[in-house]
């Protein structure tokens, strides 16, 4: 049994497939349990210390299946014990905030991403102050999944009114869309770093925070984050090039990138 502390994210995560991309944008992209397991062996041996983990149907197909993340976070924990997990709520289109909030509940799992506008795209509902603080109190460490300045001052807003817990604050800033030929740059990341500054203050907290960024310009946007005290996630599920424009073999060879640019 793992004694992986989740109050804080890791330093570097692993997105290793996502919700959109299949074996025909990349055939090292995993879609099985077994394979997404391999992958973040890879990851870990090459230096990452969490993983955003996606499940997949038979056809490949994104899926919030109960079923397939519980036997997905098992296998996790007895071949990388020590690699955080993380489960996502992702919508894309599919699912609704109910069937979001009930992944969540039948999973119970450790960490979990969840975006506000998603969750809260039907209103503030009962449910949700109930869901978020019900998370909390078993102890799931939420990461909000934030793509845009407002959204950083509508989550201060619920957290000021309660409705979502201000204790434990976890960020994922997404640096541009999930949109073809979408390129981030690291400038991408002042909006959000001036809404960080103003919901901290406003709320006297201090948010753990990663970013995650798309196209070539993934790894500088990275650095970048590091260096603003943030951490980072990073795999194909945001992007397959190196920053010269070379597709990677596998997500552990991102890895080793990134970790190579940080000690350059």
């Amino acid at each position: 049994m793992s004694n992986q502390d989740y109050s804080a994210l890791p330093k570097i995560m692993v997105a290793p497939n996502g919700a959109r991309r299949t074996k025909a944008d990349h055939p090292a992209l995993p879609v099985t349990i077994a394979e997404t397991v391999e992958d973040a062996r890879a990851c870990w041996q090459a230096g990452a210390d969490g993983i955003h983990a996606h499940v997949r149907d038979a056809e490949q197909r994104h899926c919030l299946d109960a079923g397939l993340y519980r036997e997905l976070l098992a296998e996790l924990a007895r071949a990388v014990p020590d690699m955080q997990a993380q489960i996502t709520t992702e919508a894309v289109g599919l699912y609704s905030p109910e069937q979001q909030r009930k992944l969540v509940r039948d999973v119970q799992p450790r960490a979990v991403s969840i975006a506000i506008r998603e969750m809260l795209s039907e209103g503030e509902l009962p449910d949700i102050a109930r869901f978020y603080h019900e998370q909390r109190d078993h102890d799931v460490a939420i990461q909000h999944i934030l793509y845009s300045e407002t959204d950083i001052d509508w989550l201060a807003d619920l957290c000021s009114r309660n409705i979502v817990p201000r204790s434990r604050l976890q960020f994922l800033f997404v640096l541009g869309r999930y949109t073809a030929g979408q390129q981030s740059s690291p400038e991408d990341l002042d909006p959000f770093m001036a809404a960080l500054e103003r919901l901290e203050n406003h709320l006297d907290v201090r948010a753990d925070w990663a970013c995650c960024a798309f196209g070539q310009g993934e790894t500088d946007c990275l650095l970048d984050a590091m260096r603003r005290g943030g951490k980072v996630r990073i795999g194909f599920e945001n992007n397959l090039h190196h920053s010269d424009g070379r597709i990677a073999h596998a997500n552990a060879e991102r890895i080793a990138q990134l970790i190579a640019a940080m000690k350059a």
